[in-house]
């Protein structure tokens, strides 16, 4: 026995010195065909006070007088996906990789609770947007919400549009409630098509009604179920372990600690905020924007809805605004397909317009 624990102990002290090294948490700087930092390029890990609490950020262009995009996460931070499915959009944008309050670089054991609320986040975004504008001399920014984002920043993009170039939903939150009704039901006809005996059977035993907070036995299967079916993250991401737990250690731009508050912010904040965004029907909350705004949905995506993304764009009143499909992707299109979302940046965002979007 005491052989077995040696071993054990040995193996444990060994992976730890290997995510040791894996992680020396500098960002990488963008370089010349020489090896040589780019002039003019900007990468780092960048913290600053906002409402009394110090929040992380990635920042990255490879020219930092570029336009600034800033980008909310959503369950959970996901710039480190960007290593393996890179979005391209650093080559056009100061992009600002905001990890809020309670998330990831952003996580402190002693933020209280409570503090991890809709309201609240609302007001980090506006506040961080203002810094942004006085640092990189910009009058306005452009604003991009994934997922859970988009409920902080459609809600920010109204409430102060003099701060905004542009908004742009990706994976747009509309009525979240009606969007797990949908996806339970769509879970439970494909697992029963398929045979699948145990999914269905778990799935027919938690129904989605019309109440919050959600059943714990639906909230239990729920990310796998999407997972397994193409409906989660990514189209091709058949697995929460393999497709974000082991990237989130393999990236190099995290410390190991901060690779740990990464998980420790997902338990403590990602679902802070679940119950009010069930609550909430945003086609209610949010009925127009003073900017342009711009919905990016994966067609094959439970996680929010497509088809209630749709639905409220439909209603939402914009000077400019265009919905765009994306036939290959699910949850992420900007992982999934980065070629056309920089398309859509650069030749509708960047010029105001919808000359790519879907036509009626």
């Amino acid at each position: 026995m005491l052989i077995v624990l040696s071993v054990i102990c040995a193996v444990i002290l060994v992976l730890l010195g290997v995510l040791l090294l894996w992680s020396p948490g500098d960002p990488r700087p963008f370089l010349t065909a020489n090896g040589a930092t780019l002039k003019g390029s900007i990468s780092e890990k960048h913290f600053i006070t906002i409402n009394g609490v110090e929040q992380g950020m990635f920042i990255k262009s490879r020219d930092a007088g570029n336009p600034v995009l800033l980008y909310l996460h959503g369950g959970m931070p996901d710039y480190f996906l960007t290593e393996r499915y890179p979005t391209g959009l650093d080559e056009y944008f100061t992009v600002v990789w905001w990890e809020q309050r309670g998330s990831g670089l952003s996580y402190r054991s002693d933020v209280p609770p409570e503090s991890v609320n809709a309201e609240q986040l609302i007001s980090d975004a506006i506040a961080l947007t203002r810094y942004l504008r006085s640092r990189f001399g910009r009058e306005r920014i452009y604003l991009m919400g994934h997922s859970g984002g988009t409920f902080i920043g459609i809600q920010a993009a109204a409430r102060c549009p003099e701060l905004f170039e542009a908004y742009i939903g990706v994976a747009q939150m509309a009525h979240q409630l009606r969007s797990e009704q949908l996806a339970h039901e769509y879970m439970l006809g494909r697992f029963t098509a398929e045979g699948n005996e145990s999914m269905a059977r778990r799935l027919a035993e938690a129904p989605v009604g019309d109440t919050v907070p959600l059943p714990d036995a639906y909230l239990s299967v729920r990310d796998v179920a999407m997972h397994r079916l193409g409906i989660g993250t990514m189209r091709d991401m058949r697995s929460i372990v393999r497709g974000l737990f082991l990237p989130s250690l393999q990236f190099r731009e995290y410390t190991l600690g901060e690779k740990i508050n990464l998980w420790r912010g997902k338990i403590f904040s990602g679902n802070r905020l679940w119950n009010t965004q069930l609550a909430t029907d945003l086609t209610k909350r949010v009925t127009r924007l003073e900017i342009p705004v711009y919905f990016l949905h994966g067609v094959h995506d439970y996680t929010v809805s497509y088809t209630e993304a749709r639905s409220y764009f439909a209603k939402l009143e914009a000077p400019v605004k265009g919905f765009y499909s994306f036939a290959r992707s699910a949850h992420s299109p900007l992982f999934e397909e980065p070629e056309t979302m920089r398309a859509i940046m650069l030749q509708d965002v960047l010029q105001g317009r919808n000359d790519l979007a879907d036509r009626p």
